[in-house]
Formats: structure tokens, C-alpha cells, sequence
């Protein structure tokens, strides 16, 4: 029997831990983000997302009640232990995973067990969010999650919406930056290839395209590129070990409708930025423990 064609996913959301939901907000709103209200999950951790009209999002994700997250982490809870074992390991600011769209996460959760990837026990919840409006409604997710023992620092899980929250955010997916949405996701490793496995089944596509900087997959509607050191400082000017070994979550490359008009809001918000490649791009700080590229 013929094996069903793959189709690509689209890329739904990015995992950024932060130590803190109000420098995070600062951060973000200084750099010209309009962001969401806070948002608590039913298992102590609490977000504060970034909505753009391409219909991605950055979800800053801290920790609000630490007894609940322990408690979730100790039940089985995959989504609360990675997270948990993030701080630990890399501090209160980064970025620990790739989220996908998915219709059928119990599926996924076969396929990456098949593959031996998977990452732990599916994960089930409700939470309510707060509207523009002021008025609340509640989502639904099924998660499945992905990980390689190799890489202790990152994990995927794809995300089934079902019980979808209101689908006009038109007020939230406005930024005084001009984004418009994300074109590249950017991780790290020496040998990037030794994880193009886990990416294909994650992202359900099996074509890889390698480079002398390291290699690159396409999601349904944004790259993403493992890059190995040389990559890294040829693109983003920044050092990153040849030695150490596992992926880790090192820059975003937003879109935006015009780049000049970028480049004068961050002027006048003091935002230190350096120009490469026809890219404003912009080193980590408190409440962003990623890098952000802006681009059009």
C-alpha cells in the first residue's frame, strides 16, 4: 500500500521562555510589538503572546504559579517539565521549541512514536483569553510532542485546535514595528544535519536543502535553518561554539512592509541594532532571549 503523500505544516507558534511577563512585555513593546494580554495556563505556567497577520505568533511563556508547574511536571505534564528543565539548564530567557499546525495531533503522536521521536504523553487543556473587547473565550489544545535525546536544549510539538479561539485578532496582529509576520526560524548546531531526521518528520516534509552554512527545511509558509558556527557569524555576527552539540533556538527573522520605517522606530526607541544583509538585527536582552532579525 502506496504511503500517503506529505504535506508540509505550516508553522504555528514559537516557545520563548522568559523569567519575567512584565519585562518581557517592556521589552517587546519598546521594540514595537503590540502584545496580548496575559494569559495563565491551567498547569501554573503563564504567557503573554505576539499575534501577527500572517497568522503565526511568539509566545513568551513564564513561569506564574512555580507549584503548579512542579506538580504538572511530576504527573507527566511534557510541556511543563521541557520548559522547567529549559531554566535549568540555558537561564529564564530563551527559546525552547517549534510548535506546528496540526488536524490530527493523536496521529502525529503515532507517527513520532513510529519514528522513535516522540517527545512523551500527548497533552490535553482548556484556557480561557482574554479579547480586545474585553470579553473572554476558551481554547482547546491537543498537543504531540518531538524530541531527540541528542538535544536537551529544544523540543517540537504540533498543535490541534480543538475548540479554536475567536479567529479575528486584527487589533493584536498591528505593530508599530511593521511586522507582518515570520519568515525564518533559526537554530544552531555543529553538524546540522545529524538532526534533519527529527525536522522532516516534525515539519512532514522530506526534502532538505544542505549548504556549506548548514542546512534548511520548509514549513508551508516559513524556513527553518540549522546553522553550524560558520553560519551563525556570517549571518547573525554572532559566535557560537564548534563544540558543544545539540540544537538551540538562536534567532526569528520577522517580515515587515517597510524596512527603513523599522530601522526609525527602533532609532527612536534606543534599541541597539546592527545592520547586515539587509536586515536590522537585534541582540538578546532581558525579556528576549532570542535574537530578532527584521527584514523585508
Amino acid at each position: 500500500m502506496t504511503a500517503a503523500p506529505r504535506m508540509p505544516r505550516l508553522l504555528d507558534h514559537l516557545v520563548l521562555p522568559v523569567g519575567n511577563l512584565a519585562v518581557a512585555r517592556h521589552r517587546l513593546q519598546t521594540l514595537g510589538f503590540t502584545v496580548a494580554a496575559d494569559a495563565r495556563h491551567p498547569f501554573g505556567t503563564e504567557n503573554a503572546c505576539v499575534f501577527f497577520a500572517d497568522k503565526t505568533y511568539l509566545e513568551p511563556l513564564a513561569v506564574g504559579q512555580r507549584e503548579d508547574c512542579e506538580a504538572a511536571a511530576v504527573a507527566g505534564n511534557v510541556f511543563v517539565a521541557r520548559d522547567q528543565a529549559y531554566r535549568f539548564r540555558r537561564g529564564q530567557d530563551g527559546f525552547s521549541a517549534i510548535v506546528v499546525s496540526s488536524d490530527d495531533a493523536a496521529g502525529d503522536d503515532a507517527r513520532f512514536r513510529k519514528a522513535g521521536l516522540s517527545g512523551g504523553s500527548m497533552l490535553e487543556f482548556s484556557r480561557p483569553m482574554r479579547l480586545p473587547d474585553g470579553s473572554e473565550a476558551t481554547g482547546s489544545f491537543r498537543l504531540a510532542f518531538a524530541s531527540d535525546l541528542r538535544a536537551p536544549d529544544f523540543f517540537f510539538f504540533s498543535c490541534q485546535r480543538v475548540q479554536p479561539l475567536p479567529a479575528d485578532r486584527s487589533d493584536l496582529e498591528t505593530h508599530a514595528n511593521g511586522v507582518v509576520g515570520i519568515s525564518d526560524v533559526v537554530l544552531s548546531e555543529p553538524n546540522p544535519t545529524d538532526f534533519q531526521y527529527i525536522l522532516q518528520e516534525v515539519v512532514d516534509e522530506r526534502e532538505v536543502t544542505a549548504h556549506s552554512f548548514g542546512m534548511d527545511i520548509e514549513t508551508a509558509n516559513v524556513k527553518i535553518s540549522v546553522l553550524n558556527p560558520a553560519g551563525m557569524q556570517g549571518f547573525f555576527d554572532r559566535r557560537t561554539s564548534t563544540h558543544a552539540r545539540g540544537l538551540r533556538g538562536r534567532a526569528i527573522v520577522l517580515k515587515v512592509a517597510d524596512l527603513s520605517a523599522t530601522e526609525r522606530h527602533l532609532a527612536a526607541s534606543a534599541v541597539e541594532f546592527i545592520k547586515k544583509d539587509n536586515r536590522l538585527i537585534v541582540p538578546e536582552a532581558p525579556g528576549q532571549g532570542v535574537i530578532f532579525a527584521f527584514g523585508e
